[in-house]
């Protein structure tokens, strides 16, 4: 008897606990080592996926049933989506959930039964995503005309990603590169494929991503029919080139991505226009521009000197330039009126004064004439104001000199 055993458990009644009986046949089941590690065919039956991960599943055949279940560190693992009715091949231990009283089958891993499994794997995965619609044309976002980052998907030591590089610098060497490494092969290859692919596509100064490898068997390449890569592809912000494998070889991402490319190398040719080929559409674009902006400073110097008019037209220095020169002319009309009314002004009265001086005492006294005054200065015209014997003041033209009137005359 096997130490880890209970043989006296009910030995002396021969009376078991539930719990104490299906201890024991779980044991026993454990002990046979041809229990152990079982292969195990049949028919998919009453298939579940819990929110834990883990798989619920029966096989039948036309005989019998047995339960199945398997945690979700080997569910993650499948090549394939098990689908109801699947034919499968299923290898693992057999053991008893206590709980339920029942022994099942822990499958350890699953394949498809009949034609080759990751053929089956891959058509069943790419029905199903199909089917929802994550190969619909309405998903693919364009590429840009004029990307100024790609990054990379690929591992780092691949022939792979030497071919892209090698393409891309003689394409266009102004393009940057930003290379996400990773598994492309393996079991580890898929969880570490969305990684790269997510760090890259949540960077803003990344304008498409390039997913590659090279060829290989349909083994070598399931990394890129893995549900997970596909979903990842699908979700990404940024445009998906795909380049996997050779020109024969399609593979689920393939089907997802924005764009396929046979190759690496043509992923590369997608991603980036080839400056050779606009060369000379930039030279003609670089001449219809400086066309175009000599007519526009032809039309804008047109346009500077209308503005200049107009301003010089509306200037108040030119309008008190105008003014100035105005005054100036009238100053100069008005001093030569001014000048001509003075002298004809001066013309009539040097004529009144010759008139004046004509009809003055002085130009009278001039011509021999003389002023009779008495001794009280009273103007004497009149010979009966003149006294005789008495003293008079006569005024000649230079002086005065005094007289005596000796007699009278009528003056006839």
């Amino acid at each position: 008897m096997f130490p880890f055993l209970n043989p006296s458990a009910g030995a002396d009644k021969g009376i078991w606990t539930v719990g104490e009986l299906t201890t024991y046949i779980r044991e026993m089941f454990e002990l046979d080592y041809r229990l152990q590690d079982v292969e195990v065919t049949g028919e998919l039956s009453n298939f579940t996926r819990a929110a834990s991960g883990h798989l619920y599943f029966t096989l039948k055949d036309g005989a019998a049933q047995i339960k199945c279940v398997m945690w979700r560190t080997q569910a993650e693992r499948l090549r394939f989506r098990p689908a109801e009715g699947d034919a499968i091949l299923a290898r693992g231990r057999i053991s008893v959930y206590e709980v339920a009283g029942v022994y099942q089958l822990y499958a350890e891993s699953l394949q498809p039964a009949g034609r080759g499994d990751l053929a089956v794997a891959f058509e069943r995965l790419k029905e199903s995503l199909a089917a929802e619609g994550l190969f619909d044309a309405e998903h693919k976002q364009p590429l840009p005309r004029w990307p100024r980052k790609i990054g990379i998907v690929t591992s780092s030591g691949a022939a792979a990603l030497r071919d892209i590089l090698t393409v891309l610098q003689r394409r266009n060497p102004f393009v940057a590169v930003l290379i996400a490494p990773t598994l492309v092969q393996g079991e580890l290859a898929p969880a570490q494929i969305v990684r790269a692919l997510r760090w890259l596509d949540g960077r803003d100064d990344i304008d498409t991503i390039i997913i590659a490898r090279g060829g290989g068997s349909i083994e070598d390449l399931w990394a890129f029919n893995d549900e997970r890569v596909a979903r990842a592809v699908f979700t990404a912000r940024h445009p998906v080139i795909s380049g996997i494998g050779h020109e024969t070889d399609f593979t689920i991402t393939d089907f997802v991505a924005d764009l396929r490319a046979p190759t690496p190398s043509a992923a590369a040719e997608l991603a980036v226009p080839d400056l050779s080929e606009i060369r000379p559409v930039l030279r003609s674009l670089s001449v219809m521009l400086d066309d175009s902006l000599r007519d526009v400073v032809v039309r804008r110097r047109e346009s500077l000197a209308r503005q200049i008019q107009v301003l010089w037209l509306l200037n108040p220095r030119r309008l008190v330039d105008a003014d100035r020169q105005q005054v100036d002319m009238l100053t100069d009309r008005l001093t030569r009126s001014a000048h001509r009314v003075y002298e004809r002004q001066a013309s009539r009265l040097a004529v009144a004064r010759a008139g004046l001086m004509a009809a003055s005492p002085e130009a009278a006294l001039a011509r021999g004439f003389a002023v009779v005054r008495d001794t009280n200065g009273r103007v004497i015209s009149r010979v009966a104001q003149a006294q005789p014997d008495t003293a008079i003041i006569i005024q000649v033209s230079d002086g005065f000199f005094g007289a005596r009137v000796d007699g009278q005359s009528d003056g006839d």
